[in-house]
């Protein structure tokens, strides 16, 4: 059974009469890489500034290595076995040597450790050469890699790290974010990494917590939270645009056959009949297909007709917005756009899996999955 590191019971945050956060409980195991997305303004940071011994809860008791430090006299001594990873990196003038060392000399470290332990680090984050250079001619990329450097230096227990790649243009970003996974799965470093990027989320949590208005509106493995949202909200913020109240016509034999808007679908699994629900379809999911193609398509298929109505270039893809009696979105790689003629107004199906339909109950409760 897995240690806890850090765990917060009852946890409330109140600005005047407003509360911003309210966490009933929340365990965090030793080598965990919790990941905290949400929307701005949801709580994240505050979240991180109370696990970070930075802000003491208006209520609540945490726990930090199975003892209550809630009202310790003794933050600072606590603070020592974290480290923090802010946005901005929050240098000091200087080389980058001595930015790395600095926590080490402030502890009173041997200079032949604080030499060994820097230049280790430098070289884990492929940036030994820059040893000896100003702080004042690194790019904002380099200087991150500083700030993490001078963070892991010290060996922290724990990790805090508050959107540390935002700022980063996406190459960057990319690269440093497997660095980073590479050496937390090295370390075994809990952390706790707030980011409002999804696939920095997927990528390097072991456990994925969603914060909306202030509270964990979902927490599990990121697999399963992309893949089966708890309710309206947390789908929305994870990029599912089409979400169409039904309702269950029948079930048997693993498939319920429903009714959504105008059309009778049938997606897996086996509900109550008349049952109503939100049924959740991501655009990555569906496929766009002629009218003349209906006889390509396999028996289970779920097959709609729809109009284009808009459509928007992306990166590398389109997104195409249909109109099938409720808007549906979908994403289309660029040559299969060009190769079927699709345009504003065209006709169109709209096929996608029975599993490719998730279901969420109306007026779902929030959850929490331990």
């Amino acid at each position: 059974m897995s240690l806890t590191a850090i765990r917060i019971e009852s946890v409330e945050v109140r600005y005047g009469p407003k509360t911003i956060l309210r966490i009933p409980r929340l365990s965090i195991a030793e080598g965990e890489i919790l990941a905290v997305i949400g929307p701005n303004g949801a709580g994240k940071s505050t979240l991180l500034q109370i696990l970070g011994l930075l802000q003491r809860p208006s209520k609540g008791r945490v726990f930090f290595d199975g003892q209550e430090i809630t009202g310790s006299s003794d933050l600072v001594a606590l603070r020592r076995r974290l480290a923090l990873v802010f946005q901005e990196p929050l240098l000091f003038h200087g080389t980058v040597f001595d930015n790395v060392a600095l926590g080490l000399r402030l502890r009173g470290t041997r200079r032949n450790e604080i030499k060994q332990r820097v230049e280790l680090w430098l070289a884990k984050l492929n940036i030994s050469h820059l040893e000896g250079r100003s702080i004042a001619k690194l790019s904002f990329g380099e200087a991150q890699r500083v700030n993490l450097a001078r963070s892991l230096v010290l060996n922290p227990e724990v990790l805090l790290l508050d959107e540390p790649f935002a700022s980063l243009d996406p190459p960057t970003q990319a690269s440093m974010v497997e660095e980073l996974q590479n050496l937390l799965a090295e370390t075994k470093t809990t952390s706790v990494f707030v980011t409002q990027n999804r696939a920095e989320a997927l990528m390097l949590g072991h456990r994925l917590a969603v914060i909306i208005d202030g509270q964990i509106a979902q927490l599990d493995t990121p697999q399963n939270v992309f893949s089966h949202p708890a309710n309206e909200d947390v789908a929305g913020f994870l990029g599912v645009e089409t979400i169409v109240e039904g309702r269950v016509l029948s079930s048997g034999d693993g498939l319920s056959r429903v009714a959504m808007g105008q059309h009778e679908i049938l997606l897996t699994g086996t509900y109550p009949p008349e049952q109503e629900m939100l049924f959740c379809l991501r655009p990555e999911d569906i496929t766009l297909l002629l009218p003349d193609s209906r006889a390509d398509l396999r028996l289970d298929a779920n097959v709609i007709p729809g109009t284009i109505k808009k459509v928007t270039p992306l990166e590398t893809q389109l997104k195409v917005v249909a109109d099938c009696s409720f808007p549906v979105t979908v994403l289309a790689s660029k040559q299969a756009f060009i190769d079927l003629s699709l345009a504003k107004g065209k006709h169109v199906l709209l096929t996608f899996k029975p599993s490719a339909v998730h279901v969420i109950p109306k007026r779902l409760p929030v959850t929490e999955k331990p």
